[in-house]
């Protein structure tokens, strides 16, 4: 892809990783700008002084009249582009991009791109393993990790990105080669003033892609794309010619391409029946991007997930447990609650924090079919248990350790005890994955004492 131009006047916005990475680029490049930040006083402040001591800082309230005298402005995904200053300058002729459509205009190998409301960092995960385990130079990154732009490598044969929404607002041209929205539920509420807008900004990952991988069991993941795009289906159901899905059997069930059994569903090390979804959702993607079908079952039958999500953590007498601290919306602890479902066994969930939505009542439908009770931490306790109260056992916890100790308490073997939140961790924890550590420790303390 061609670079861009050095006559143009630019502003880079936010001082994040993302901000600081188009900061870099666009100075290894030789092109000038200027840098701003939203806050009074930027975390990152003394990495831009000591990285750009020749660039004056500006903080603080945008002004819609100066942004306009720029042609391109790069936008952190945090800084919201329909905020009246920026929309000031768009319409004034200034381009509002990002750090992915600058990683685009110089990438020369083909791009993989993955959305969705949940799982997005373990398929991204998975197909770049997949790569890997195919001898193919690949390099993984975006929201996940390592910022785009410091993916770029003339020597690289694919890259593999996992794509929010936010950066998806200030894509233009960007084009994948492969491009898959894995799934869609009410998140970022906050920031999207409707359901349809943040729908809107998922599906840009569509535009332009040679193929298009999609979730046939959710409407909302449907690719509005020209006639003559590749478009390849997963789901748990029984999949058409070509398509990926899950076949019974007398020997049971397997994951399938058509009427092509693949591999057997339990080789999977992934843990939940959503990973199934995952599972597939990753060779779809992976046969589109054509990573060789060997690779793919061998990262399947060894790599168990990442670190808090569905993450198993230990057993004690008969009851396991796992980690899903990375479920901070509703639609995600669902899925946690219906991959451990099924049989005589049930579940006892931890849940609560910060609510990112007023809805819980997918929970109680999922704690109906599956759960033995409910653990209720953190602020949003009050409001879990005003929908869900009469569905299950509930009982509340001042503390990660008292969660799991009564969730250990009411538990039976056989059964699995969930920290699957459901709600943000801000009122407890720095982020989720303090909070997932603390309820790894808890765990650890309880087969201490078991030991003993």
């Amino acid at each position: 892809m061609a670079l861009i131009g050095t006559d143009k006047r630019r502003m880079v916005i936010g001082t994040g990783k993302s901000g600081l990475s188009c900061a870099r680029y666009l100075r290894a490049r030789g092109l000038s700008f200027d840098l701003a930040d939203t806050r009074e006083s930027p975390p990152a402040i003394s990495t831009v002084k000591a990285e750009f001591p020749d660039l004056e800082l500006q903080t603080g309230v945008l002004d819609g009249e100066r942004l306009a005298r720029y042609d391109e402005i790069l936008l952190s995904p945090g800084i919201d582009p329909q905020q009246p200053s920026l929309r000031f300058a768009a319409e004034h002729g200034a381009l509002l991009i990002g750090d992915v459509e600058l990683f685009w205009r110089e990438a020369k190998a083909p791009i993989v791109a993955i959305t969705g409301t949940n799982a997005k960092s373990t398929v991204t995960t998975l197909v770049g393993m997949m790569a890997q385990a195919a001898n193919i130079n690949v390099r993984v990154g975006g929201n996940l990790g390592t910022p785009a732009l410091e993916l770029l490598d003339d020597d690289a044969a694919l890259y593999v990105l996992e794509l929010s929404s936010f950066q998806l607002e200030t894509v233009a041209e960007f084009r994948a080669d492969v491009a898959c929205v894995l799934n869609l539920a009410p998140d970022h509420l906050d920031r999207y003033p409707s359901m349809q807008a943040y729908y809107r900004a998922k599906q840009r990952i569509y535009a332009h892609a040679r193929a298009v991988v999609y979730n046939r069991e959710d409407p909302m993941t449907a690719p509005l794309v020209p006639v003559g795009t590749d478009r390849v289906s997963f789901g748990l159901n029984t999949p058409d010619l070509g398509q990926f899905g899950v076949l019974p059997s007398s020997d049971g069930e397997w994951l399938a391409q058509g009427v092509t059994r693949l591999m057997p569903l339990a080789s999977l090390a992934l843990r939940g029946r959503h990973n199934a979804a995952n599972a597939l959702a990753a060779m779809a993607i992976a046969t589109s991007a054509g990573i060789e079908l060997e690779a793919q079952i061998n990262v399947l039958k060894t790599w168990s997930g990442l670190a808090h999500r569905c993450q198993f953590v230990d057993r004690i007498d008969g009851v396991d447990f796992v980690n899903d601290s990375k479920a901070t919306n509703v639609a995600a602890a669902v899925a946690g609650l219906n991959g451990f479902a099924g049989g005589q066994a049930r579940t006892v969930l931890i849940a609560g924090g910060v609510a990112k939505e007023d809805d819980f009542s997918a929970l109680r439908d999922a704690l109906t079919r599956s759960g033995r009770a409910l653990v209720l931490i953190g602020e949003a306790a009050d409001l879990i248990e005003s929908q869900i109260a009469d569905c299950v056992a509930v009982q509340r916890a001042g503390s990660m350790q008292d969660a799991v100790h009564i969730a250990r308490a009411l538990a039976q073997p056989g059964d699995t005890v969930l920290l699957s939140p459901a709600c943000a961790s801000f009122d407890m924890f720095n982020n989720y994955e303090e909070r997932g550590d603390t309820f790894i420790e808890a765990v650890a303390s309880i087969a201490k004492a078991e030991v003993h």
